[in-house]
């Protein structure tokens, strides 16, 4: 038997990495909470599953440097102060679920002027986009991690939202979870509520059934106004890039329908003639024709 002992080799960087820690250690201490609201526990029937998938040593790196300085847990103890969040007054667009946030770094770089304040559950999505972010060099581009029906009802302010973007929620298609949709009239009441007139709500989804509730429910709300003059579905702006979960649909013959809804006046207001086929602003360009 040799005297020597074996050191073992340091983590490939795309490889999966688990840490070992005892039993109720944090798995990130100063990255994401596993439960970040966990004292706001409610029965309400939420929209989301945690997903337990492994962390690449990429990942939990950008996880472990980045989350201090541009991550945020969602525990309902604060109302943000976006200007002090993103060290800027630009507009602010929420976006919910960005899965592994390529789409939200091409946005982002794509339209430096508007800050986007991501939401999430999935850890190794949280990572991925930190590290995108600090590869691209972005500074407008913000991590929360947790519920965004709390985020919005206790830690944003009244009007604060230039924008709301759900692309590709999970559809729920058995019809006893439809319940469980994102989408939904109490959902828009509480969105109406943080998002400034003229500020645009845009979903996109490949599930036909899921699409046509949205219209539905959308249309319905009194507080949106469709900005197709026809009342249907839009073409995918330039400003949404083609994801690789949407092309991997679209090559199966899925159709992908994208809904621009706009947020109307309130009634002490003047209505503001934003250009609905960009993102909703203040003071912005024209979007990019490229995505």
């Amino acid at each position: 038997m040799s005297d020597s002992f074996h050191v073992p080799d340091a983590p490939r960087p795309g490889a999966c990495v688990q840490s070992p820690r005892a039993k109720g250690e944090p798995r990130f201490p100063h990255g994401p909470q596993a439960d970040p609201a966990g004292s706001h526990f409610e029965r309400r029937i939420r929209s989301f599953q945690p997903r337990r998938s492994r962390v690449t040593a990429g990942q939990a790196e950008a996880l472990r440097r980045l989350w201090p300085q541009w991550g945020l847990d969602i525990d309902g103890s604060r109302v943000l102060d976006l200007t002090d969040l993103f060290g800027n007054g630009n507009p602010v667009v929420l976006e919910i679920g960005f899965g592994m946030g390529e789409a939200t770094a091409q946005m982002a770089a794509a339209d430096p002027d508007t800050n986007i304040l991501a939401v999430d559950v999935h850890t190794p999505g949280q990572g991925n986009l930190l590290s995108l972010t600090e590869r691209s060099g972005l500074s407008n581009v913000r991590v929360a991690n947790g519920d965004a029906i709390i985020l919005l009802r206790e830690m944003l302010a009244p009007d604060s939202l230039d924008g709301l973007r759900v692309y590709f929620p999970d559809p729920w298609p058995k019809k006893r979870h439809h319940k469980r949709r994102l989408i939904q009239p109490e959902f828009l009441t509480l969105a109406a509520a943080r998002l400034r007139p003229g500020a645009v709500v845009h979903c996109a989804t490949d599930w036909e059934p899921y699409a046509e509730q949205m219209l539905e429910v959308l249309t319905a709300h009194p507080a949106f106004e469709n900005t197709r003059a026809d009342g249907g579905f839009a073409p995918r702006p330039a400003f949404r890039p083609l994801t690789r979960f949407e092309g991997q649909g679209l090559d199966k013959g899925h159709v992908v329908n994208d809904l621009l809804f706009r947020r109307v006046p309130h009634e002490d207001r003047p209505e503001p003639r934003d250009n609905p086929e960009q993102p909703a602003d203040r003071h912005r360009h024209q979007p990019p024709t490229g995505a």
